[in-house]
């Protein structure tokens, strides 16, 4: 972490001021140390990232699948902007509209959408339960503008309206009460800044069942044997493209047909393996803006995304 992140962290217990002692740092990144609260509880500092909680808890499928594939879905890794073009489908303004923006990146992963705001200007803070903050550090925690935390969406430690701009993509829904989760959010952002999620879709109802029941009955295989199965959306790809039976097969077996055989076997088995996983409305998840008084909602893509301003 850099020393400036100090000025926005907080202790997530009751959002008073942590002193940071350091034990070790390369240049402005501070290696290993521990952020100290005013009653004596201690938060270390690893590997470059503030530990605001023991474990893993219920994301060690995340921690595991990011381990294994921390470039996956890096642009700067494969010469792409296909996460560039994503991230800018749920974005409300131009991405160059990025710049000098402080932004939080909740469940950034190993950091595929942090990139793109650095590669636009912006400075971002990725938090993450699992351990894939280890890999997202490992790709960009060296950059200038990037810190990354781990911490618990449900007790964030940061100070209240730090934020420009606020995204989850496709986060939320594999906590134990997502909109629980989002609650937790709007508070975190400067008057005038910008929320925006993106959710699973519940419309196709024969794909929810399916996917859920494939879910519940891969979700206990150990990881590592889990992970083997999901090799088998490799010749998936092309089964999926005969026609009718291609799409019969897709919406009662869902797997993963990115054309990029690494990506198929990832998206997968990060269908398969969540404790949690939950599908929503347009509507739903438009009450929820509407609830903490966001303007300017705006409905985006893909599946369930929107975004909304908080007030001046």
């Amino acid at each position: 972490m850099k020393q400036s992140l100090l000025d926005i962290l907080r202790d997530p217990r009751d959002r008073q001021p942590l002193t940071l002692r350091i034990d070790s740092q390369r240049g402005d990144e501070i290696l290993t140390g521990e952020l100290v609260a005013g009653d004596g509880t201690r938060y270390a500092i690893t590997k470059g990232i503030p530990r605001f909680v023991p474990h893993d808890d219920y994301v060690e499928n995340f921690s595991f699948e990011w381990t294994k594939h921390r470039t996956t879905q890096l642009d700067s890794a494969h010469n792409s902007r296909e996460s560039e073009e994503r991230f800018a489908e749920s974005l409300p303004y131009p991405l160059a509209e990025l710049k000098g923006k402080l932004v939080l990146d909740v469940g950034c992963g190993m950091g595929r959408f942090s990139e793109i705001v650095l590669k636009y200007g912006g400075t971002v803070v990725g938090i993450d339960l699992s351990y894939a903050v280890d890999a997202a550090w490992t790709n960009m925690g060296q950059h200038a503008g990037a810190n990354f935390v781990q911490a618990n969406v449900f007790a964030l430690p940061f100070a209240p309206e730090s934020f420009d701009l606020i995204y989850s993509l496709g986060v939320l829904h594999h906590t134990p009460d997502p909109r629980a989760a989002f609650d937790c959010l709007p508070m975190l952002l400067k008057p005038g800044g910008t929320l925006m999620t993106t959710f699973y879709a519940a419309y196709n109802k024969a794909y929810v069942a399916a996917s859920e029941f494939w879910r519940r009955v891969f979700r206990p295989v150990p990881r590592p044997i889990l992970y083997k199965m999901a090799h088998v959306s490799i010749p998936f790809y092309y089964l999926s493209r005969l026609p009718k039976i291609g799409k019969l097969f897709s919406t009662f077996f869902p797997m993963s047909g990115h054309r990029r055989t690494e990506w198929r076997v990832l998206d997968t088995f990060d269908w398969w393996s969540p404790q949690y996983q939950f599908y929503y409305t347009h509507p739903e998840v438009f009450r929820w803006y509407q609830d903490h008084r966001l303007s300017n909602i705006v409905v985006k893509g893909p599946g369930i995304s929107l975004a909304g301003t908080r007030s001046l």
